[in-house]
């Protein structure tokens, strides 16, 4: 009975040691934040200094609930080293955090750092804990932690697959479809979007053809009965090109020429300037060899920001 009510005291001044910590780390966090955020040196000079000393001061108090069994803890000078080793494992566990969810746009995983950051404030009271037992526990399980953070960082660091890329932002994959490319062309970008896929072809000298694949009704332009946009500040024409193939030519500030092809659900759309034959023999190359994309003419996708 006695073992089981010392055992029940050490989880419970563990559990206590990791609130703390946990709390420690989101104000301190949070102050870090504010203080980087204004840009005074100053600022971060005093949230720097008074971080550790209301920390160690926090727990130095709660030294005092277990000083029949820290035997550091039980004059005042070894509650404060006890309260100053705490807080420094508890600490350098949570700037380990941070560095290790550190990107290129921002740091990721903040809500996970906070209890982590007590975690490893609890780890630090363990270890002062009487037994040579419990210090070797102590420190595997310190080291197992460290090894399990060091791959989840290590993996989340590594670039998305265009896979999880895909699935991330949503993409439709039935919208992911190319031409092949015209003769003097070539695939030079990609973009997609939950509900629209684009590809860019360039060619030295002649202006760039955008093809863009839609699902059928996305676009909410008015439209007449044989589907030719109602002019709204602009002159529009359409013609049948033939083999299902609709030509939409704008007369205006913006002028430039439309070739459509709606099948299987899908509105295909080759955009492109001038009024020469050149461009329109492009694009409807463009329309009559479509197929679905690689992994590879789709791997641009892989340098656009992808949902969290």
């Amino acid at each position: 009975m006695v073992r089981k009510t010392e055992a029940g005291r050490l989880v419970a001044h563990l559990a206590a040691v990791a609130f703390v910590g946990c709390v420690l780390t989101a104000v301190q966090f949070q102050a870090v934040l504010i203080a980087l955020f204004t840009g005074r040196a100053a600022a971060l000079v005093a949230v720097l200094v008074a971080g550790p000393a209301l920390g160690m001061a926090s727990l130095a108090a709660l030294a005092t609930s277990v000083r029949t069994f820290v035997p550091l803890t039980r004059r005042a000078r070894g509650r404060w080293a006890w309260a100053a080793g705490v807080y420094a494992c508890g600490t350098a566990g949570a700037v380990a955090a941070v560095a290790a969810n550190l990107r290129d746009d921002g740091l990721h995983l903040t809500v996970p750092l906070y209890p982590w950051g007590g975690l490893c404030y609890a780890l630090g009271a363990a270890f002062f804990l009487p037994g040579t037992r419990t210090r070797l526990a102590t420190l595997a399980a310190a080291a197992l932690l460290a090894a399990g953070g060091s791959y989840l960082a290590w993996d989340a660091a590594q670039p998305p697959t265009l896979t999880e890329w895909l699935t991330a932002n949503g993409v439709d994959r039935g919208l992911l479809r190319v031409g092949q490319p015209p003769s003097g062309y070539a695939l030079e970008d990609v973009g997609a979007s939950e509900s629209a896929f684009g590809a860019t072809y360039a060619r030295p000298g002649a202006p760039d053809l955008h093809l863009s694949v839609e699902r059928s009704g996305h676009d909410t332009r008015r439209t007449d009965a044989r589907g030719c946009p109602v002019p709204f500040g602009e002159t529009i024409h359409c013609a049948d090109d033939g083999d299902g193939r609709q030509l939409v030519t704008y007369e205006g500030g913006y002028a430039r020429r439309e070739l459509r092809l709606r099948r299987n659900g899908l509105v295909h759309t080759v955009t492109f300037q001038g009024s020469g034959r050149a461009g329109l023999s492009a694009a409807r190359h463009l329309l009559t060899t479509l197929r679905p994309a690689t992994d590879a003419e789709l791997a641009p996708l892989l340098d656009r920001p992808m949902r969290s």
